[in-house]
């Protein structure tokens, strides 16, 4: 029986060469603002409510996708495309601070701390992109 993948939209937030990532909701890693696609939004929306959401940043999303990704959670398979949102503002209070946190780190940090080689590889491209 072939399995169904949950379709998720979310975005790197960038500012100033630093990456905005925050810690999953059990804390134990480090990841990308992302959430489950919904009728009526589209993904980019998406992405933009969920930088808000889980890391108190709001911003101008780059409307083009830079990728997307697969991963496995709880035994079912996510697809995220994932966008960059280049980041005007930072809040100290929003939805989820109380079950994450936000921490900036340098690209090449980001690249050390994300376990997910797919999201690693996306990052890896969007600042050699920014680069040349």
């Amino acid at each position: 029986m072939p399995s169904i993948v949950i379709r998720q939209a979310g975005a790197i937030p960038v500012r100033g060469g630093q990456v905005c990532l925050v810690t999953s909701r059990r804390g134990k890693r480090l990841i990308v603002p992302k959430g489950w696609l919904e009728e009526g939004r589209t993904s980019g929306e998406i992405a933009i409510v969920e930088c808000w959401e889980e890391a108190g940043v709001v911003g101008v999303l780059r409307p083009e996708p830079v990728g997307s990704y697969l991963y496995d959670k709880d035994g079912r398979t996510f697809h995220v495309t994932v966008y960059v949102l280049d980041v005007t503002e930072e809040t100290d209070d929003w939805p989820e601070a109380g079950e994450r946190e936000r921490v900036w780190v340098t690209h090449s940090q980001a690249l050390n701390r994300l376990e997910d080689p797919g999201l690693r590889d996306i990052l890896r491209r969007v600042f050699t992109r920014q680069a040349g």
